[in-house]
């Protein structure tokens, strides 16, 4: 694989102005800007790009660098450069297992001991989700389906399972952006997070989990059609 030219670096959030020490902001800036595919896979990260357009030191480019890298989600090439990941299949698919554990343990957890608030909090999610999906508005409409899985990870009251879901799952969070233009599949997944909503409202654990695994499962066969479709983005080992 060859290296691809240098990315836009005006696509880069400004930071400065957000909390948490300067390598913490520089490393949520560059993980913002993978994830949503700003900087696609294969893409060269040059440090003194980065740093011209953020105003920091290398240091703390060096730091962020190096948790994305932990991370997996860019590669450092010794003597040549530091670039993007491409998509891995089998850390694809490794992520969706792990996601779907997480998840429906959660939804089985919030089915059962939910409150009145924790319903009003998904029934304004999904509101939300409807009306911009209505307008077309696939990077909104992502944003808020991270938000009704979110809640669900939140509701069960373990303070770090949000972190953890999160972290498992950054290689699918990756490639799911390339699949929201699908057609219809914002109406599909609209209906599909109302029907566990109405089985979280109904209290009952065992068809909201149903639900959940048939929302999940449609993931990696659309996956797997991407790398058939864009072999470019994924690694010669997927």
């Amino acid at each position: 694989m060859t290296l691809t030219p240098d990315i836009d670096m005006t696509r880069l959030s400004p930071v400065g102005a957000q909390d948490g020490p300067l390598s913490q902001q520089v490393y949520r800036a560059l993980k913002q800007a993978i994830l949503t595919l700003e900087f696609p896979p294969g893409a060269v990260l040059r440090k003194p790009a980065i740093c011209a357009r953020l105003g920091v030191s290398r240091a703390p480019v060096s730091d962020a660098i190096a948790r994305l890298s932990e991370d997996g989600l860019v590669e450092v090439i010794p003597q040549s450069a530091t670039r993007v990941a491409y998509f891995s299949m089998p850390e694809i698919r490794e992520g969706a297992f792990l996601r779907e554990a997480l998840e429906l343990a959660a939804v089985g957890n919030v089915a059962r001991d939910r409150t009145e608030e924790q319903l009003q909090q998904l029934n304004r999610t999904l509101r939300l989700q409807a009306l911009l999906a209505e307008d077309g508005d696939f990077r909104g409409f992502y944003e808020t389906d991270e938000t009704f899985h979110a809640l669900l990870m939140t509701f069960t009251g373990f303070a770090r399972l949000t972190d953890v879901a999160q972290k498992v799952s950054l290689q699918v969070t990756r490639a799911r952006i390339l699949l929201l233009p699908s057609p219809g599949r914002m109406a599909e997944t609209l209906n599909e997070h109302r029907a566990i909503f109405e089985a979280i409202r109904d209290r009952d654990p065992h068809t909201a989990q149903d639900r959940m695994r048939h929302h999940l499962g449609q993931l990696m066969p659309r996956i797997a059609q991407l790398a058939e479709d864009r072999p470019e983005l994924f690694s010669p080992q997927a």
